[in-house]
This record gives C-alpha cells, structure tokens and sequence, in this order.
C-alpha cells in the first residue's frame, strides 16, 4: 500500500513543478517585448526524502540581451538601439510543450495508482 501513495505523492509533486515550470514559462512570453526583460529559469530538485521533486530557485538567463533599432523610442540611446528582451518564443513553445507532455505523463501515473488503490480497497471490502 505505501508504495502507491508513494507513487501518489511523487506523481503530485512532478504535477506541482512542472505547474511551476509553465508559470515561468508563460512570463517569459508575456515578457517577449519588454525592453530589459531577462528570461526566467527554472530547475527541479530530488526531495530530501525521495518522495518527490519541487522546483529549484528561479534564475535569471544573463546571455546578452537583443539590441533592437529604433531610433524614434523614448529608451533608445545616441546610436537609436536599445535593449530588448533575451527571450526567444521558439524556446519557450518547446519548454511549454515539453512541460505540458511531463505534467500529462505524472497525471496519468497520478490516476493509474488511483485506480489501483481503489481496486485494492474494493477488494478487501469484499
């Protein structure tokens, strides 16, 4: 029996971040157009106790920021760029994608071991 609340528990957390990883990622493209913005990272971390992960601290990706022609905007400087935003919107579609394919996989082990303890109960009921 523990090991399907086990497998509960780590299928929950695997849910939880990668809930998280899509926040991060769905600033990032919000944010595609705003002058300075750096693009947010994020990683996951084993849970002390093995039962599952949670995500890590945000970074901020410090690559060189898009240095954008416009003499007419209020931010450029003397030569007319300024800076725009280090996020790329082809990167962030495949961390979506990639992030919405983890969470689907975690809810479908998450309802899998569901199902089975609901068998398991039905069984000893009888």
């Amino acid at each position: 029996m523990s090991d399907l609340l086990n497998a509960l528990s780590q299928a929950a957390s695997g849910m939880q971040a990668q809930a998280a990883r899509l926040r991060h990622v769905s600033e990032n493209m919000a944010n595609v157009d705003t002058p300075g913005y750096h693009r947010k990272l994020i990683s996951f971390r084993e849970i002390a106790d093995g039962s599952g992960v949670e995500p890590g601290p945000v970074r901020l990706d410090r690559s060189a920021l898009n240095r954008i022609y416009a003499p007419g905007h209020p931010l450029a400087d003397e030569t007319g760029h300024y800076d725009g935003s280090n996020v790329d919107l082809v990167v962030e579609v495949a961390d979506a994608r990639e992030a919405q394919r983890s969470y689907e996989a975690n809810l479908k082990l998450f309802d899998q071991a569901r199902r089975m303890t609901q068998s398991l109960f039905d069984l000893l009921r009888k």
